[in-house]
């Protein structure tokens, strides 16, 4: 795991930095606590309090806030700071997936015609990353899997070369959404397998085999997340009939 991975799940943020840097650094290090679930869903964020926790002025806090904001991962709040959204619905999960089976196998498949040597490369270094991470226990290990998950994707989109196949993935945030919902340890070992699977098909060079790898996964991975929202609705049900 890479430093600033470490950095992004734990908390920390190292001086020294420029302010545009530093603002990366703040949003790597809010990206991972919410992955983490160490800022839970619906809580409450103000802008003086993370300063004072990061140690670093309100300035790249605003900064890196407002990007969130942006994207969805944090609402405004009037007078009050900002505000966690509450986790995804089903309706949003299976669009998210819909159009995530849309785009994915199209940039694996791209990739497999287009990666280069040092792409493929760096493609086996992220699982070698994930695999330090596999099983790991807490919510920390369980969010920085996820960062790497996210990272990965998205290497998988950028040596496909389709950088608008790229942006769209990126503005879904469907690995922070996903690995919010829940943290179970069979989550990593089986998307590690199918990574590795996905991997192994671009390397040889092999379009049709990538896109049905990043298909398969997307598919279980799905499937591994929609039991989250029966296992609710059945406790709902319970609940309602008690």
């Amino acid at each position: 795991m890479t430093a600033q991975g470490r950095r992004a799940v734990a908390g920390g943020i190292p001086p020294g930095r420029s302010g545009g840097r530093l603002a990366d650094e703040v949003y790597d290090t809010l990206l991972g606590q919410l992955m983490s679930l160490r800022i839970e869903p619906g809580s409450r964020v103000t802008i003086d309090v993370l300063a004072r926790e990061l140690g670093v002025s309100q300035t790249p806090i605003r900064d890196a806030l407002n990007r969130m904001e942006a994207e969805g991962l944090v609402v405004r709040v009037p007078h009050a700071g900002y505000r966690i959204p509450p986790q995804i619905t089903r309706h949003r999960f299976e669009d998210m997936l819909e159009v995530r089976l849309l785009l994915e196998p199209a940039a694996a498949r791209r990739s497999a015609e287009r990666a280069s040597l040092a792409q493929v490369d760096g493609l086996r270094r992220m699982l070698e990353e994930m695999a330090e991470l596999e099983g790991g226990n807490g919510p920390m290990a369980y969010g920085a899997f996820g960062l790497r998950d996210a990272a990965f994707h998205d290497l998988v989109a950028l040596s496909a070369e389709n950088q608008v196949i790229r942006e769209a993935l990126a503005r879904l945030h469907s690995h922070v959404h996903l690995f919010r919902l829940h943290r179970d340890a069979q989550v990593t070992h089986l998307a590690m397998a199918e990574h590795e699977e996905v991997v192994a098909a671009i390397a040889a060079r092999d379009p049709d085999a990538a896109a049905y790898a990043m298909r398969r996964h997307i598919l279980r991975s799905g499937d591994r997340f929609r039991r989250v929202f029966d296992e609710v609705k059945d406790a709902d049900g319970m609940a309602a009939e008690a």
